[in-house]
């Protein structure tokens, strides 16, 4: 690299770092403003020159260039003489501005506006992308609106309203691509997991030549300021081929990855969680049970306050509350050190952390009259504004909460792949009358499960020690991960995890035709 680039390349990481400095961490979440750090970008145009036909000239578009730190890459990476054009947009003026007058001495064609309404003014070869990874709720609807019709323009996909930007900007960028052209995105992994994620892996099945999907380790977050665990995607621009196989990779560097394997196009039309490749072989449709056969999961309750609804047995005694307006529940896992909780005459669990759910089955106007001191306690919740909070206020009463009975099993929810104990979630017998929170999935037997209940109590305990049997991949596999290597079970997740121990206590309940014949349940709602 010359002087005069790498002088450059200086200026530009100066020049990041104090435009970063003078938005808050709040701002550019909310915009998803996360730059490539300079050695990423060198490794991505690397591999992308490994992709293109040799010899050909490049004709480079980056749809949010930042302060150009891909088009910084590019010149380190291509001589001057293989560059035929390059091409950038910036929405943001902030860091637009700068950009053009870093960039102003180079080839560079920047235009400081929004992609995603732009026509296109001619067609590249080479497309290389970190898209503004703002999420959907911060997406107003008519826009929101605007930018479904301008990609299924585009690309002839329909994206959910619950999709990120960057899923707009990968599937509108199809009108600026030559056929052939290869595409590298640096986007958040979710979308190999989640619902809305559904109809871009279809358009990457179908419509282009997807080569290679790298995962970094979720443990290694690649932006500091942004707990996402990401992914770079390649594709061509060209149907693909028959028999086509794509590369997934994990871990290590784009070019040196832990992990790598072949799965088949076929294979990953009939998978609805991408994240299980590498380190998962690809399953066949199966009839092998799943915790769904025996239990109905339900998320804990969202009590839209805990630290309002919820209380211990010292601050009920002290306020002079009424247990009967109460019921107990769990506290989070953290104070578990058992996992399994056993109750007292009454149901309440015994625990040292002894908490108690506000959710008395009175209007206000009978508890005014009844409980005096729980009608003053309303009150102050009413002066905070809990009652005009999105949760309480979709309540018939807003501090009456939902429906979930005690669960004989609950799970955790979150957890960590590198758990100490080597079980990233855990399963809780829970003895006790007590009721979770939304920190935990609450898991109720279905009537195959609860037939065989009734005739043998015990039987639970034996179920419960196959589900602490499940392995940490089977578990991690069904569930999503995130920046730092955390994990997520949703209900739907939890359902799909296969339990062939319990098909030998029980018989296996009857499933449909269509269920028998599709194994993959849908994921969660997002």
């Amino acid at each position: 690299m010359n002087k005069w680039l790498h002088g450059l390349e200086e200026r530009r990481i100066a020049l990041q770092g104090d435009l970063d400095a003078r938005k808050t961490a709040q701002e550019r979440n909310r915009l998803g403003q996360f730059s490539t750090p300079p050695a990423l970008a060198e490794d991505i145009l690397r591999y992308a020159k490994r992709l293109l036909p040799l010899g050909e000239r490049v004709r480079f578009i980056d749809p949010a260039l930042g302060t150009g730190s891909f088009y910084s890459a590019l010149l380190k990476t291509f001589e001057p003489t293989c560059i035929d054009r390059a091409r950038g947009f910036e929405i943001d003026p902030h860091y637009g501005m700068p950009s053009s007058q870093l960039w102003e001495e180079t080839s560079l064609e920047l235009s400081l506006g929004d992609f995603t309404k732009a026509k296109p003014d001619g067609r590249f070869n080479l497309l290389i992308c970190n898209p503004p990874y703002v999420r959907h709720h911060h997406i107003e609807n008519d826009e929101k609106a605007e930018l479904q019709k301008r990609t299924l323009q585009a690309c002839g996909i329909k994206l959910s309203g619950l999709a990120g930007l960057y899923c707009h900007f990968l599937g509108i960028s199809q009108a600026w691509l030559d056929e052939g052209a290869i595409s590298g995105w640096l986007i958040p992994s979710e979308f190999m997991d989640v619902n809305y994620g559904q109809a871009m892996k279809r358009y990457l099945v179908d419509r282009v030549t997807l080569l290679h999907i790298h995962r970094f380790d979720p443990n290694d977050v690649q932006f500091a300021d942004a707990l996402v665990s990401s992914a770079v995607v390649w594709f061509r621009n060209a149907p693909p081929p028959r028999n086509h196989k794509v590369l997934f990779t994990f871990g290590g560097k784009l070019e040196t990855p832990a992990l790598s394997k072949l799965v088949s196009a076929t294979a990953l039309s009939d998978e609805r969680k991408w994240t299980r490749f590498p380190a998962a072989a690809v399953r066949e449709r199966s009839t092998v049970p799943t915790i769904a056969d025996y239990f109905k999961i339900k998320r804990g309750i969202a009590t839209g306050n805990n630290e309002y609804f919820i209380l211990s047995a010292e601050e009920l005694a002290e306020r002079n509350l009424p247990m009967k307006c109460f019921r107990p529940i769990l506290p989070s896992p953290r104070y578990l050190a058992l996992d399994e909780i056993k109750g007292d005459a009454e149901g309440n669990p015994l625990l040292d952390r002894r908490l108690f759910l506000l959710d008395p089955a009175y209007s206000e106007n009978e508890i005014e009259e009844l409980f005096p001191a729980l009608w003053n306690y309303l009150e102050e919740g009413k002066a905070q504004k809990l009652h005009e909070g999105y949760i309480c206020s979709h309540r018939t009463r807003w501090y009456e909460q939902e429906n979930r009975p005690p669960a004989p099993v609950v799970c955790t929810y979150l957890g960590r792949g590198d758990n100490r104990s080597g079980r990233p979630f855990r399963f809780i017998l829970n003895q006790s009358k007590a009721t979770v929170a939304n920190v935990y999935l609450a898991m109720y037997p279905t009537p195959v499960l609860s037939a065989a209940l009734a005739l043998d109590p015990s039987l639970m305990r034996r179920v419960w020690e196959i589900l602490n049997r499940i392995t940490p991949a089977e578990l991690l596999g069904e569930g999503r991960v995130y920046g730092g290597g955390l994990h997520k079970l949703e209900p739907k997740e939890l359902a799909n995890v296969p339990v062939p121990e319990i098909a030998e206590l029980l018989p296996r309940p009857a499933r449909p035709a269509s269920q028998t014949e599709m194994f993959f349940h849908d994921v969660a709602a997002e």
